[in-house]
């Protein structure tokens, strides 16, 4: 993939320098090496890796420039948690904690943070038994996970907090908006996502800390 294509994928964010590219042609190194033993993302979706992955996942820094300690619940392959990472990767008090339960995709997640110098610690856990032990968290996220209500219940005790939820969601996300009493306790705001206009991101804050 050239430059040109790589940066456009990219273009839109604050600071992205030759130096961040860098390390995303690394991570992207790893992943089609890895890609080919441990099925890490749809193969369908290779071609576009820097649009459909990279770029899908480092719109959710624009949303909060400012935050610095951020958690990602399902991690995978790294979307969006190691993306976001490797965005800040250059401010020394940033950390993302990546979930996932998977232990080959932790030593993949593992790998890329020693390669790249992402600012990350990785959780080989279930959500709901590390979620009560992260130290403050300002942002917690997810992509296509879970259904909307239990993303909801499972970030419950970091929104309490005052951590904003973004969640990466489909086109269908409205059919999960059902009459679940989580729904009462959160207040959601949603927007088009930069990358797929069909899909949606949902800002979640519970309602003791909404304006």
């Amino acid at each position: 993939m050239n430059g040109d294509v790589e940066t456009n994928a990219l273009q839109g964010l604050p600071d992205v320098s030759r130096e961040t590219i860098a390390r995303f042609k690394i991570y992207e190194n790893l992943l089609l090496r890895w890609q080919r033993v441990k099925n890490l993302v749809g193969p369908s979706t290779l071609p576009g890796l820097w649009t459909r992955h990279f770029a899908d996942s480092a719109q959710l820094v624009r949303l909060a420039p400012q935050a610095r300690k951020w958690a990602d619940f399902g991690s995978g392959a790294g979307f969006p948690g190691l993306v976001v990472a490797i965005l800040l990767v250059e401010y020394e008090s940033a950390v993302v904690h990546l979930i996932e339960s998977d232990h080959r995709k932790c030593a993949f997640l593992r790998e890329v943070a020693r390669e790249t110098g992402a600012p990350v610690s990785v959780h080989n856990a279930r959500v709901e038994d590390v979620v009560g032990d992260l130290p403050e968290i300002e942002i917690v996220t997810a992509r296509a996970l879970t259904a909307l209500p239990s993303l909801l219940e499972m970030s419950a005790p970091l929104l309490k907090k005052g951590a904003l939820g973004i969640f990466m969601k489909g086109q269908d996300v409205a059919s999960e908006l059902t009459g679940t009493p989580i729904f009462s306790s959160v207040a959601l705001e949603f927007l088009t996502s930069a990358t797929e206009p069909n899909a949606q991101i949902i800002k979640a804050k519970w309602r003791e800390q909404a304006p």
